[in-house]
């Protein structure tokens, strides 16, 4: 009898958790929110992780792997929104009642979320499904939390690289006798190196975006003050340092770089890897996301690029610094959100966790130390080029508005080259502009 009260038990047990995730009746369907772009007819189908690149390649098909493979019912539903408007969109949700399960979200923009209350606390919920926070390296666990709680799984460290066509940079001379790459020490060495370049080669020294709200020079600007031992704006986010000798030091920098014909202002940001592609560009300056996608390209011997080379950001000033941020996953807040929907989410979410590695294969630095330790992470593709880069990572400050700080910076940089204006006169436009959002910052 009690066999038997037992095995009934049991029975009743497996049929409430069928009713709850088991069977495609009583799937869960959650919606997951991210740019990364829509790669939908290369890889929709993919879930064989060996056969995805790239960042829209691989969070695609880690998607697909956990639909194919989680056990709980669980669907993962992807809506894709373009970058330039990914936080508009996000924040128009709460207002819609289309609230997403799942979002990506930069570190730099979390404040905007976690200081109205607009995110899940996730300290006890990672607990509750043995993701380790003491796995992450210390920056990443600080930038995903606030008043001591985590709002967010960290996923990556992002910085910008030097992405480099060493066949340009060896017709140049630029490459020592040992086959390793000269690189600029100072301001004055980037420019001689650059007129070099363009002499020898007749193509660009440096390829960049420069045309668009994603701001690729306000990050080198950045950089370059950093360089000089100056913080952009102060750690508590109440002051900003930019029309300084340091600041017009950088903008001077970034302007010759245009007005000496070594840079196209003419490119937006596909314009700007397509021109390193087609080998039109020595050195494309752009984020540790490219390097999957350029090793692969190269590779195929399908375009011009066919000797691929990655540099850490060169230290030309005092300082070494480099721009930096991280992509996070959150859970956007919804009190109508229900128990089994929040369950397929955290699923989700400690998939990711566990699938650290395959992300990491974008070029993006994990933020596990457990990968970071690995074999297989150290053999991935140029890892030795850019190391240093997590030494030298700098992000500025987690405050509320930093993305209207960009904007603003980057309309008032961009102005040098596109319209003409002085750099003396940019450096004070982006001051002014910024210190009217951190007036209303507090």
């Amino acid at each position: 009898m009690h066999k038997t009260k037992t095995l009934q038990r049991l029975a009743l047990a497996t049929a409430l958790m069928t009713t709850l995730w088991g069977g495609s009746a009583h799937a869960v369907d959650i919606s997951f929110f991210r740019f990364f772009g829509d790669c939908k007819t290369e890889f929709g189908d993919v879930a064989d992780m060996a056969k995805a690149n790239g960042e829209c390649g691989i969070i695609t098909a880690l998607t697909n792997k956990f639909n194919a493979e989680n056990t709980i019912g669980a669907k993962v539903v992807t809506q894709t929104v373009d970058w330039g408007a990914y936080y508009d969109l996000l924040t128009a949700t709460y207002s819609t009642g289309n609230i997403p399960d799942v979002a990506v979200m930069h570190a730099s923009v979390m404040p905007n979320f976690s200081d109205r209350d607009l995110l899940t606390p996730l300290t006890k919920p990672l607990a509750d499904i043995s993701v380790k926070t003491d796995d992450f390296v210390p920056a990443a666990l600080k930038n995903a939390s606030a008043k001591d709680e985590v709002y967010a799984l960290p996923y990556d460290l992002h910085a910008l690289l030097f992405h480099v066509n060493m066949d340009l940079m060896k017709k140049a001379g630029l490459v020592n006798a040992d086959g390793s790459l000269i690189l600029p020490k100072s301001p004055e060495e980037l420019l001689e190196q650059g007129k070099k370049f363009k002499e020898t080669t007749g193509k660009y020294y440096i390829g960049s975006e420069s045309q668009s709200s994603e701001g690729m020079m306000v990050r080198v600007f950045d950089t370059l003050t950093w360089q000089q031992g100056v913080d952009v704006l102060a750690a508590d986010g109440k002051t900003a340092s930019i029309s300084t000798p340091e600041g017009l030091n950088a903008a001077k920098l970034i302007s010759s770089i245009y007005s000496e014909g070594l840079a196209n202002s003419a490119l937006d940001y596909p314009g700007s890897e397509q021109a390193f592609l087609n080998g039109e560009t020595g050195i494309l300056i752009n984020g540790t996301w490219g390097v999957d996608n350029y090793d692969t390209q190269a590779k195929s011997g399908k375009v011009a690029l066919k000797d691929y080379r990655v540099a850490n950001v060169p230290q030309i000033y005092a300082k070494p610094a480099v721009w930096a941020d991280s992509h996070m996953w959150v859970i956007p807040k919804d009190d109508g959100r229900t128990a089994e929907k929040t369950e397929a989410a955290l699923a989700f979410l400690k998939f990711l966790n566990d699938n650290n590695f395959q992300w990491s294969r974008t070029g993006h630095l994990s933020v596990r130390q457990s990968v970071l330790n690995s074999e297989e992470f150290k053999a991935l593709p140029h890892r030795a080029e850019f190391a240093d880069t997590t030494k030298n990572a700098t992000a500025l400050p987690q405050i509320q508005n930093q993305r209207a700080v960009y904007n603003a910076m980057t309309t008032d940089l961009n102005a040098m080259w596109l319209t003409g204006t002085d750099p003396q006169t940019a450096v004070d436009a982006m001051q002014a502009g910024v210190e009217r959002i951190l007036r209303r910052n507090r």
